[in-house]
């Protein structure tokens, strides 16, 4: 009798270790793909892209902006598009679903103008394909889709449409977010974080000679690729998504650091928390719906780009990675004073080790100039405002709708960060 208690006990804490050991292990593999892609971009020289003969010119582009509600900021981005825009080159505004004067104002501004209401199927995805639709009748060699929220760095479409001509690929600008001028949030935690995923991993993937993922804005595409795909979706994370898609095709994204596009948080707490909470719940039902069938993908089919991606899609946003080790780090090291295995509290270890050297590199490489020595300790603050945001996801349905970010009224101020 005694006996029998004695193997049923074993086998329950053979059972209880080996769940965290293959817990750990799995967030020990995503904390490895996180430090090889910043390794890769702090220590390896980045990918030059050689025009074979005949590629090296810039071809005409149809810049396609997709708009919902933005008459009050539009005017900016259409004036730094134009400004960067040759003879040939033409402007389309998708005025999706709008209820203000987002059409007038685009057209005011020489722009072509679409206007598209369809309550019933809305997303930025269901914009581009109307867009699409409309450049049918007298296609461009490229389109290039900018949010209408968003200001061009100097040559912007000039290099992304060389480059897209050069690599008749998607191409990818370098798209970055900073703070408002009027917002008292502090931000910098949060441009630290979107340099990383934005900036320093794409590097990494293309000092790798792999491709990157699509963010949304600053996108160029051959006309033959773009069409190629049903780009015609009410997924939040639509970029993420198309993306994939097209590495699916045969034609992953590459990734151009020298065209820049910019945007800004929203002023507002409220819009702030929304943004984010919108841009995480479709990334992480991602990783949950799409990374694994597109791991098996790839491995099936011996596709090196689309397993770069799918891995690289696997990765968690940082704050959640870390709060997921430490848990099982705690759980396993409790597992452990219980005379369970060691095993899955020296691989949590190792994982916190590495995840620290990753975001130290990171620091070095694209973050001392907006997060200062003095200010790491925002990062716990930073950090407890993410894990309340998980706490929303679990709480909320799913966010399916384009919805136009609040951005704040001017003169609101708000002292809390939640990014």
């Amino acid at each position: 009798m005694d006996q029998r208690v004695g193997q049923r006990q074993g086998a329950r804490v053979a059972f209880v270790s080996y769940i965290l050991v293959i817990l750990a292990a799995l967030f020990a593999a995503l904390v490895a793909l996180f430090l090889v892609e910043v390794i890769a971009a702090v220590t390896l020289p980045q990918r030059r892209f050689a025009p074979s003969p005949g590629n090296d010119v810039r071809h005409c582009v149809a810049v396609l902006v997709p708009a919902h509600d933005e008459s009050s900021g539009l005017l900016p981005t259409l004036a730094d598009i134009k400004a960067q825009m040759r003879i040939g080159d033409r402007l389309v505004v998708v005025a999706d679903n709008c209820s203000d004067d987002t059409a007038a104002v685009a057209a005011a501004a020489g722009a072509e103008v679409v206007e598209r209401n369809d309550p019933a199927r809305r997303g930025k995805g269901y914009a581009l394909a109307r867009g699409l639709d409309y450049l049918r009748m007298d296609a461009p060699d490229i389109v290039i889709v900018i949010d209408a929220d968003c200001r061009l760095g100097a040559n912007a479409i000039d290099r992304l449409a060389t480059t897209c001509a050069a690599t008749h690929a998607p191409v990818q600008a370098l798209y970055l977010m900073t703070a408002p001028t009027d917002s008292s949030i502090n931000f910098r935690v949060a441009e630290f974080a979107w340099r990383v995923k934005n900036c320093l991993r794409p590097l990494g993937l293309r000092a790798l000679y792999l491709p990157c993922q699509l963010m949304g804005t600053g996108m160029a595409f051959p006309w033959d690729v773009i069409v190629s795909v049903d780009v015609a979706s009410r997924a939040i994370v639509e970029d993420l998504k198309l993306g994939l898609e097209l590495a699916l095709a045969g034609n992953p994204p590459m990734f151009c650091p020298s065209a820049a596009v910019t945007s800004t948080f929203p002023s507002s707490l409220e819009g702030a928390r929304g943004q984010r909470l919108r841009w995480e719940q479709g990334h992480i039902g991602l990783i949950l719906t799409a990374a694994p069938r597109l791991i098996f993908a790839a491995i099936t089919r011996a596709n090196l780009d689309l397993l770069a991606l799918a891995l690289d899609l696997a990765v968690p946003p940082l704050s959640l990675l870390a709060a997921l080790v430490l848990v099982v780090a705690g759980i396993a090291a409790m597992a452990t004073v219980l005379n369970f295995s060691s095993t899955a509290i020296l691989i949590s270890t190792v994982s916190l080790v590495g995840l620290v050297v990753g975001v130290f590199l990171s620091w070095l490489k694209v973050g001392r100039d907006v997060l200062p020595p003095g200010m790491i300790l925002l990062v716990v603050p930073y950090m407890m405002g993410k894990l309340v945001l998980y706490g929303l996801m679990l709480s909320r349905k799913s966010a399916s709708q384009w919805t136009r970010t609040d951005r704040g009224k001017p003169g609101r101020k708000e002292t809390t960060s939640i990014l």
